[in-house]
Parts: C-alpha cells; structure tokens; sequence
C-alpha cells in the first residue's frame, strides 16, 4: 500500500460530527442565527485589523469586490 492509496478527502468521524453538533445548534438558534453569524463575521473582521493593521481593514473588501461584480451582473440580467 502506498501514501496515495491511504490518502482520502473524505472527511473523518471526529469532523462529520462536530458538523453534525454545529448543524443542531444552527438549528437550536431559530430566529437568532443570522444575528451570530453577522456577530462572528464583524469579530473576524475585528481581529483581522487587530493583528494586521490597515490591510486587515480593506484586504476583505478587495476580496469581495469581485463577488459585487457577479452580484450586480446577476441583478441586471434580470
């Protein structure tokens, strides 16, 4: 047996149920889930210019600029 025959992408048993406990929990949350979400995304965010500084502030919006793009593209096509 070689390395690449041992080697899956499958994720392992530990993975599959910390996604099940965050899947109940998201489920658990009910009407507050978008709330911690939003909470958690602007944390991130938070500590990314806490340790990176100024770049940490504009480098996300750099990275969803794109996205915007698409977005809008989406939009006006209708």
């Amino acid at each position: 047996m070689t390395t690449a025959d041992s080697f899956t992408l499958a994720p392992s048993r530990s993975q599959r149920n910390s996604l099940g406990a965050i899947a109940r929990l998201w489920a658990a949350m009910g009407e507050h889930a978008p709330l911690y979400v939003v909470l958690v995304v602007v944390a991130l965010w938070a500590s990314a210019v806490a340790i990176f500084g100024l770049p940490g502030l504009y480098l996300p919006a750099v990275g969803f600029a794109p996205m915007m793009i698409a977005m809008l593209v989406a939009i006006t096509r209708g």
